[in-house]
């Protein structure tokens, strides 16, 4: 089994930058993961949104999470649950607009450090999708105008925490499924683990890395790169001690943003047999949200059904 695949990023900037990019590139296209170290994120940054996302949790969300866990009683079950995962979690909305000001519970000094972090890791993102073009031979800023829409893309973080579970064989973290936006950037806890993607039929460990962000592609890429980047099933598995930090942000197209192949990434034949379809991604993120934890390619399907309405246009720039 080949390993997964960890790129230095401080490699691009010297003689090993070819090297460093056929390695994102290999990973895109048969992994749909990678893990990024020396990233330009300050490690005191990273450990200050650990420390106080853990903190958070502590105080304002472990009984809540109990209390769940006791009235559905899920300590006793004998079954397998498959409509329910163990995890606890709040939503930031960073673009268009932040909505973390009217979060309940945050600390204004929290606030503020997410704030930061949400900069951070937009920047990386954009780099992120920049590396991509150039390796798929796109010009430079091709991705983010994708993406733009009306209002520019969408970039929210979704705050996990997956408690020790009681029967963890029976009550997945969070089920398996591919993510349906664009890029996502993850800052996972670096002790406890429980991440694992499919590949080859195997569910493999993303492995936990002290201060590393996890990349890994949603559906859009897959879809504008035309099937040669691949959004990848990811689950995570709860474990029996020890409480696991997640902190995933996904830039994502803008509500309005269509959605289709890049024309350079399509050859004559393929436009024929039109393999992936045009759409809004709202209307992608509809049918996603009832289908989450299905296969991706029936919703490629059901979206060429609502193709020929979409009038593509020029791609809007930033």
């Amino acid at each position: 089994m080949a390993t997964f695949p960890v790129v230095n990023m401080e490699k691009l900037n010297g003689e090993e930058r070819g090297e460093t990019m056929n390695l994102i590139n290999d990973a895109c296209e048969n992994w749909g993961f990678f893990e990024i170290v020396n990233h330009g994120i300050s490690t005191e940054l990273l450990d200050t949104v650990e420390k106080m996302t853990k903190g958070h949790y502590k105080k304002c969300m472990e009984d809540r999470f109990k209390d769940m866990v006791a009235s559905k009683g899920l300590e006793a079950v004998q079954n397998q649950i498959d409509d329910l995962d163990w995890e606890s979690t709040f939503y930031i909305r960073h673009l268009p607009e932040s909505n973390i000001s009217e979060i309940p519970d945050l600390e204004d000094e929290y606030r503020k450090v997410m704030r930061e972090f949400a900069k951070e890791l937009e920047k990386l993102a954009e780099n992120i999708l920049d590396i991509f073009c150039e390796n798929l031979g796109l010009e430079k800023g091709y991705l983010k105008k994708a993406f733009y829409g009306a209002k520019g893309p969408t970039f929210g973080t979704k705050v996990s925490n997956y408690p020790p579970c009681p029967k963890p064989d029976l009550i997945k973290g969070l089920r398996a499924h591919t993510d349906a936006g664009g890029v996502i950037l993850l800052f996972q806890d670096d002790k406890v683990s429980g991440l694992q993607l499919l590949k080859d039929d195997k569910w493999i460990d993303v492995p936990p890395m002290h201060h590393s962000i996890v990349i890994n592609l949603g559906d859009q890429l897959e879809v504008i790169t035309n099937g040669r980047y691949k959004s990848v099933m990811h689950r995570v598995i709860a474990q029996p001690d020890g409480t696991r930090m997640s902190i995933a942000s996904f830039y994502n197209p803008g509500s309005d943003a269509v959605i289709y192949p890049a024309p350079q990434l399509v050859n004559k034949e393929e436009e024929k047999s039109n393999i992936y379809p045009k759409f809004v991604f709202e209307d992608y993120m509809k049918l996603y949200t009832a289908v989450k934890f299905q296969a991706k390619e029936p919703r490629f399907e059901a979206m060429k059904t609502v193709e020929d309405r979409v009038n593509s246009g020029p791609i809007a720039t930033a």
